[in-house]
């Protein structure tokens, strides 16, 4: 199985544990994984010999939040073709609002413009319906680790 690349957007640590949960289960499982610290993706680009996993919150009016904004925006300004690129999105919401997991909506966007490929739906986490999100990524993680094979 190819490495998998994870990156995390997060506002109050939501996404970022949900992130942590998943790295940790990757490796548990003996799957190559790095963990990629917003603050460590200036000139990130994911290379397209690995799978890139995305967790991100959302934030305002469906807005990514401040910590991978600035990789996003770069990643936008720079417009990398990545066809070769598998990439799949985790998105933490709350929909009692109408922008409900925007932050991770947009992300998904981006990297469809970027012509990459995504690996099953959008998984939408709802904090309206769950208080352990972690639980819903990792029963997400399973059925998302079948689609790899």
């Amino acid at each position: 199985m190819k490495k998998i690349s994870l990156v995390f957007g997060s506002v109050y640590g939501s996404a970022e544990s949900v992130a942590d949960t998943l790295y940790r289960e990757l490796e548990n499982r003996g799957i190559a994984v790095e963990l990629h610290q917003p603050e460590s993706l200036s000139d990130y680009v994911p290379n397209e010999d690995e799978l890139l996993l995305m967790v991100c919150s959302t934030t305002g009016d469906g807005d990514l939040p401040d910590n991978i904004l600035p990789w996003f925006l770069q990643m936008k300004d720079r417009a990398p073709y990545l066809p070769e690129l598998t990439y799949a999105v985790v998105a933490l919401g709350d929909s009692s609002y109408d922008t409900f997991c925007g932050g991770g909506h947009q992300l998904d966007e981006l990297f469809s413009e970027l012509c990459a490929k995504r690996l099953g739906d959008v998984f939408e986490i709802d904090a309206c319906e769950t208080m352990e999100p972690e639980n819903e990524a990792l029963g997400w993680l399973k059925k998302w680790l079948k689609l790899l094979k």
